[in-house]
């Protein structure tokens, strides 16, 4: 257990706290990118200011998730996929099926990430119709290349710096923007605070996109991207081994101190560090949700312009532009460095999961910057996105544009899993490891334990309910192959090793 307390956990001056915000930025800006400059305009294009209720809510809910999970890495240095391996059945089997889902989920991911930032670099210099409209997919492309070169030169620490100024700097530039559009501030809390139904506008089924895309699929890709995924908080975890916070280095955990152990309330002031990491991490996206909503509502809604096909990030910019031409240079700017940390960070949460997965089977102690783990995992991110990439530039000119997947269409069958589906069944597992593995008196109650049991039950039922919308059949029993593979692999790993 680390025993030395960090100066700024021991203040009781709240602006003091400020200095232990670091993972919590990681979690922030891999959302920010794609969740708010996109999502959130779009959300705000389409539904209006009602849809802020709704994305606060989400917001709390994931709050709890990723405060769940930190708490089990500091009370007893166990990651969920070490506890997972009880789970009843073959053992590893759910780590298994995460791990499956993952190999095909994070190349989509990454080349979503990289043509989104394509699209803006084609519309700055104006190459957005070359290769049947598929240049943003080759913009795209060298992104990637610039990217895994640079992860290449620096790990987490380096990580961790980057985000913190990307953060940090976009959250001054929203904020003035939207101060200087003068919306109607009344309207916004009652957006925020006020529950409503959700329903396409009138003029949005005319648009080919929309035309056969339920709601609640529309709906569920923004509760997927803001706040981040499920993958993002189970790599949460192993940011907080770096970090070295409370028994996250794995010795003298809860479990392993007397009741008069003076260690045992060491521990408790370790949960703040934590606790104010993830508050001010989903503070800070609450804050780029509401600005991009409300100018999405403002501004794109009335126009009847939606951020859509390979156009994610233009529209974006008359947030400021139209009002203050001069802010243009720096939204674009501010746009791009949002979208490259998302991609970076995106691509660097891979190694974390596969290496706190191998921790979990046994199967490894290599981690750090130059294992073969990492390299591995961060291989097969770039080179799967950038294969998607050049596969959708090669469909675009033999084709057409029409035979080049949308970056939307592209990212929704995984979003389905990695941002819903996985935040209810990590939920549900926080839940299961208070029960089952945490000492009464360091279990959550309350409050925290009313979140958790709220959206484990929401995103569990609104996972199912988008599947069954988006593809029926098609979707559950893709889910159930998984399973039964997870299980294969694991009696297969089990029999290899008797």
């Amino acid at each position: 257990m680390n025993t030395q307390l960090p100066k700024s956990l021991c203040s009781r001056n709240p602006v003091v706290w400020l200095g232990l915000f670091g993972p919590g930025a990681v979690i922030a800006s891999l959302t920010i990118g794609a969740g708010e400059l996109i999502f959130s305009s779009r959300g705000g294009a389409i539904f209006g200011l009602r849809l802020l209720w709704y994305f606060g809510l989400v917001l709390l809910l994931k709050w709890a998730l990723v405060y769940g999970v930190a708490r089990q890495i500091v009370l007893t240095g166990q990651h969920p996929f070490q506890r997972w391996m009880s789970i009843p059945g073959p053992r590893g089997w759910f780590c298994f099926v995460f791990l499956l889902l993952a190999i095909v989920s994070f190349p989509i991911w990454v080349a979503f990430h990289a043509g989104t930032t394509g699209t803006l670099l084609a519309g700055i210099t104006g190459t957005s119709e070359t290769f049947n409209g598929a240049a943003h997919y080759l913009w795209g492309s060298g992104l990637l290349v610039l990217v895994l070169w640079l992860i290449s030169m620096g790990g987490y620490a380096r990580l961790e710096k980057l985000q913190l100024g990307i953060v940090m700097g976009m959250l001054f530039s929203v904020v003035v923007s939207l101060c200087l559009l003068r919306p109607d501030w009344l309207d916004i809390a009652s957006g925020l605070l006020i529950p409503r139904p959700l329903a396409y506008p009138a003029w949005i089924t005319a648009l080919k996109e929309f035309s056969d895309r339920p709601v609640w699929v529309e709906v569920m890709t923004y509760v997927g991207i803001v706040g981040g995924s499920g993958y993002d908080y189970l790599a949460y975890g192993a940011y907080l081994r770096e970090k070295q916070w409370g028994a996250a280095d794995g010795l003298d955990t809860v479990h392993d101190l007397q009741q008069d152990d003076p260690r045992r309330l060491l521990l408790r002031r370790w949960l703040r560090a934590p606790l104010v990491d993830c508050t001010l991490s989903f503070v800070i996206v609450l804050v780029f949700s509401g600005v991009f909503v409300a100018c999405g509502s403002m501004l794109l809604g009335p126009a009847h312009s939606i951020p859509a096909g390979s156009n994610l990030l233009a529209l974006q910019a008359q947030f400021v532009g139209n009002s203050y031409p001069w802010l243009k240079p720096l939204y674009f700017s501010g746009a791009f460095l949002a979208m490259f940390g998302t991609l970076y960070g995106t691509i660097e949460v891979a190694p974390a999961i596969l290496q706190e997965m191998a921790l979990a089977l046994g199967l490894t102690a290599d981690r750090g910057k130059g294992s073969r783990l990492r390299w591995l995992a961060v291989g097969w991110c770039g080179v799967g996105g950038l294969m998607i990439l050049v596969g959708s530039i090669l469909l675009a000119i033999v084709g057409g544009v029409q035979s080049s997947p949308g970056l939307v269409a592209m990212l929704t069958p995984a979003n389905l899993f990695t941002g819903v589906l996985a935040c209810g069944i990590v939920c549900a597992s926080n839940l299961w490891v208070e029960h089952r593995f945490m000492p009464p008196d360091f279990r959550a109650h309350g409050f925290l334990r009313c979140l958790m049991s709220i959206g484990a039950v929401g995103f569990l039922l609104l996972g199912f309910k988008a599947y069954w919308d988006h593809s029926r059949w098609v979707s559950f029993l893709i889910l159930g192959g998984t399973l039964a593979i997870g299980c294969a692999v694991a009696w297969w790993v089990r029999a290899r090793n008797r």
